[in-house]
Formats: C-alpha cells, sequence, structure tokens
C-alpha cells in the first residue's frame, strides 16, 4: 500500500523522503555542534545522545544495506559494518557519512521496486520513507537534548502521521502491545489542524486499521485534534496529549487505551 492509497491524505513523494534524509540529517549534526553528549534524551528513557547518535546512524545504514540488497524476505540478521568513531569527536561525521551512504543506496534503487518490508507497502520506497521519519525523529529528540525547540515542516509531519498510523497494524514483532488494539468498531479520528490530513482508525475484533473517512467523521469515538508537528509528536510519545497544542474529544478511555497501546 503506497500512502497514496491511504485515506488520510495526499502522497508525498519519495523523492522528497529521500531529499529530506539528507536535510534531517544536517540539522541533527547542527545539534551536536559543542554539546555534551553524554547528556540524556528526553524522548528516550535511558538514552544519551551518543547513544541517540549511534542508533540513527546504525539505522541508516541497516537501511541502506537493505536497499542494496533489495532484500525479500526478513534478513537473517541485522548486523552491518557500523566503522564507528574512535572517540566522542567524530560521531558528529560518522553520522553525516552514514546519511551519505544512504544517498548512495537512493541514488541506485527505483522506489518502485518490490522488497520485502515489515510494514504496508513492499517496495523500496517503503524504507526510505521509515529511514526519513527515523531520522526526523530523533533530530527533534537530539535538539530537545540540547535545549532547543525542535521546528518541523508541516508538510513532512502530516506525512509522518500518516506514515505511522499506516504501519502501526504491522508492528507487533517489536511494538508486541498493538497486539492489545482491538475492539468491537469503535473509531479514533486523528486530524492536523494546519495542513492537510485526516485520519479515521476503527478498532476490530481481529485488529485495527485505518478506514475509509466516514460521511460525518466527527461521529467518531474519540478524537484528537493538532497542528501536524505536534500529532506526530503525540503519536510518538514525545509529547502528552494534555499539551496545550492538542484537542481531545470523545471517549476519554479509548484515547487511553490507544495511548497505552500504541508505542512505536
Amino acid at each position: 500500500m503506497n500512502s497514496s492509497d491511504t485515506p488520510g491524505r495526499a502522497a508525498v513523494a519519495p523523492a522528497v523522503h529521500r531529499d529530506a534524509v539528507a536535510t534531517q540529517t544536517v540539522r541533527f549534526v547542527a545539534a551536536l555542534d559543542g554539546a555534551d553528549l553524554s547528556v540524556p534524551v528526553p524522548g528516550c528513557p535511558e538514552w544519551t545522545l551518543r547513544d541517540l547518535v549511534r542508533h540513527t546512524g546504525s539505522v541508516q545504514r541497516l537501511f541502506s544495506l537493505l536497499l542494496r540488497r533489495r532484500v525479500q524476505e526478513p534478513p537473517a540478521s541485522r548486523e552491518v559494518e557500523l566503522r564507528l568513531p574512535a572517540d566522542d569527536g567524530g560521531w558528529a561525521d560518522w553520522l553525516t557519512a552514514s546519511a551519505a551512504e544512504a544517498a548512495d543506496a537512493f541514488a541506485g534503487t527505483d522506489p518502485d521496486a518490490p522488497m520485502w518490508a515489515w510494514g504496508a507497502d513492499p517496495h523500496a520506497r517503503f524504507w526510505m520513507r521509515r529511514m526519513l521519519f527515523e531520522t526526523l525523529v530523533h533530530r527533534t529528540d537530539a535538539e530537545r537534548a540540547v535545549g532547543l525547540r525542535p521546528v518541523i515542516d508541516p508538510v513532512l509531519a502530516a506525512d509522518g502521521v500518516d506514515e505511522f498510523l499506516v504501519n502501526l497494524p504491522f508492528a507487533a514483532s517489536f511494538a508486541p502491545k498493538v497486539a492489545h488494539l482491538r475492539g468491537d468498531g469503535e473509531t479514533l479520528r486523528f486530524r492536523c489542524t494546519d495542513t492537510a490530513g485526516d485520519w479515521l482508525v476503527r478498532l476490530r475484533p481481529d485488529g485495527f486499521g485505518l478506514a475509509p473517512q466516514a460521511a460525518a467523521p466527527d461521529s467518531a469515538d474519540a478524537g484528537v485534534e493538532a497542528p501536524a508537528a505536534d500529532l506526530l509528536l503525540l503519536l510518538y510519545g514525545r509529547l502528552d496529549r494534555g499539551a496545550d497544542a492538542v484537542e481531545t474529544v470523545g471517549d476519554e478511555e479509548l484515547l487511553a487505551h490507544w495511548f497505552a497501546n500504541s508505542e512505536f
């Protein structure tokens, strides 16, 4: 399933995802300038900024390897040659090199090439899009860790909300609590207030997923509205739903159930 096939919003082209990986990495690296890499990361309990950099660069390198190999089934191993820096002074350059590996992998890959993917879209573009939002969200984590206020482009943020909601039903292998997102037809509506983006999630006895927008979407059992950037950070657990920018309506127990079990 491509994002253009989902009911929430219009698609963002894979070329935008590819370019944005580079841009988001540049902003991540900028946040490291002069930073103490031992500081804790608010969005990632028990991680230091050093851990965050290593994770983000490792993901970029792993996804790049998967793209180069055009994997057609789950890889037997996720080990990849990381070539870690010798000391803390090398982490920024190492992350920059990780993004360069991604750019090289993107350049040689047709985004429409069939590939194994753990999510809804079994094509190379899945990994390009997934890499972007791994990088973007962790860029905001790094900025918060060093006392900066993150800014996210609303169009990219809305695309990130779409990517999250499209793929969450497939994430049980590493996010086991999503198996608890079951119901008898209850619906939750997620809407961006500053750009296009409106999604309806339905809980079923056998699972959950995006549903076509009903004729009267306001009739959802519960709803969340926020600017796209805030909605993205809320879904990723970086913002509390009691924040000023977030408006919730409807069944509070249903909302609590969703956010307690939708950790990505």
